[in-house]
């Protein structure tokens, strides 16, 4: 028996203190966008939200651009460009491991299974993974991984959750920002989109969890 198979069990046998639930709370306040663009009044609660923690970029004094400038093409801009992830990655996983040594991924693991386990086939603690996507598709992506390395999720089950992350991802800080501006327009509350663009990422994972199961069978069936 594998080391992964004997933790499992044991991992399932600790005990969920209420702090546990305390800690996954707090993931969820930090990652979900719930206090991102608040109205003035409620304004310092943002400091409870993970976009508003990274911050952004000021521009150059005389100038209109930031750090990067202007009319960058090719590998200095990718590369520029990707050093600019690397805060928000480090603050997101720095944030997990505090969370998760809480007992935030124990208690995703009681809560969200009997939502996940149907629907996508994947165990509660992936939970984290995904409320992490919505506001940082790189902390998501990253603590995917790190799920995948210590041998918590399997294959199949990698493929769906990033079938899930992939479709709007980052949907909450890049709803807000970028479709704000339209809000004015909209002839229904502006929750009703996001409530949908959720219900779609689920409805999209369960599609790609049917097609592992069908079409891809085989190509699993040694795991």
């Amino acid at each position: 028996m594998t080391n992964s198979q004997t933790a499992a069990p044991a991992e399932k046998q600790e005990k969920v203190g209420f702090g546990a639930y305390i800690a996954l709370a707090i993931a969820i306040v930090l990652f979900s966008g719930v206090f991102y663009k608040m109205p003035e009044a409620q304004k310092w609660l943002g400091a409870f939200d993970f976009t508003t923690l990274i911050g952004k970029f000021g521009t150059i004094a005389g100038s209109k651009n930031n750090f990067t400038g202007a009319a960058g093409v090719s590998a200095r801009a990718g590369f520029l460009f990707s050093l600019s992830l690397f805060p928000g990655v480090m603050l997101a996983m720095g944030l997990i491991e505090v969370l998760a040594h809480y007992g935030a991924l124990r208690a995703a693991q009681v809560i969200l299974t009997p939502l996940l386990k149907p629907i996508l086939g994947v165990p509660g603690y992936t939970g984290l993974a995904l409320i992490t996507d919505l506001q940082s598709t790189d902390g998501g992506a990253a603590l995917t991984r790190a799920l995948y390395d210590e041998k918590r999720i399997d294959r199949k089950q990698l493929t769906t959750i990033c079938a899930w992350q992939y479709a709007g991802a980052g949907c909450i800080s890049n709803y807000y920002s970028t479709v704000s501006g339209l809000f004015a327009m909209f002839t229904c509350p502006v929750w009703i989109p996001v409530i949908i663009i959720l219900s779609l990422k689920f409805c999209g994972g369960a599609l790609i969890r049917t097609v592992l199961n069908t079409v891809y069978k085989k190509d699993f069936a040694n795991e």
